[in-house]
């Protein structure tokens, strides 16, 4: 009886897993079948003094069904995104929602905290609104990303 080593080369794994064919070119460069671009830019500081606070801009560019309209651009600040979080969890027992970035308490309107923050709360959305479950199941996703009178109010 011949023994086979654990660590000896098998040849099914040096085949090729899928055979397939190329794509073609329309494949290539047409529009796919769904696709959903989230950006958050343009923050902007208003107020002065104790009042200040920054909003910013969301971009939403999709062809998804569940929402209203293929471009829109919404601005929202972070207690928006707060509230939004927190609503979502509540409507969204089964998902997991990220955390957002956190709070800033000391220089919270220098430039790079604010790209920090910016950049966070697009991943933010990315991952939320790329949720299959939260596309379908969720009232709140699709009027914060692109209804501009949102209010907070309104789903507390």
């Amino acid at each position: 009886m011949t023994t086979v080593s654990p660590f000896a080369r098998s040849s099914a794994f040096e085949e090729p897993r899928l055979q397939g064919r190329e794509q073609t070119i329309e494949e290539m460069y047409s529009i796919p079948e769904s696709f959903l671009e989230i950006e958050v830019r343009n923050p902007q500081t208003h107020g002065y003094s104790r009042k200040m606070y920054t909003d910013y801009e969301i971009v939403c560019r999709t062809n998804i069904p569940a929402f209203k309209l293929r471009h829109s651009s919404v601005r929202r600040r972070y207690s928006d995104f707060e509230a939004f979080r927190d609503i979502l969890e509540r409507e969204s027992t089964r998902v997991n929602i990220p955390p957002l970035p956190g709070k800033v308490f000391t220089n919270r309107f220098s430039e790079e905290v604010i790209e920090s923050r910016r950049e966070g709360l697009e991943r933010f959305l990315s991952i939320v609104a790329g949720h299959p479950l939260l596309q379908t199941g969720s009232k709140v996703l699709c009027a914060f990303l692109q209804d501009p009178g949102w209010d907070k109010s309104q789903w507390l």
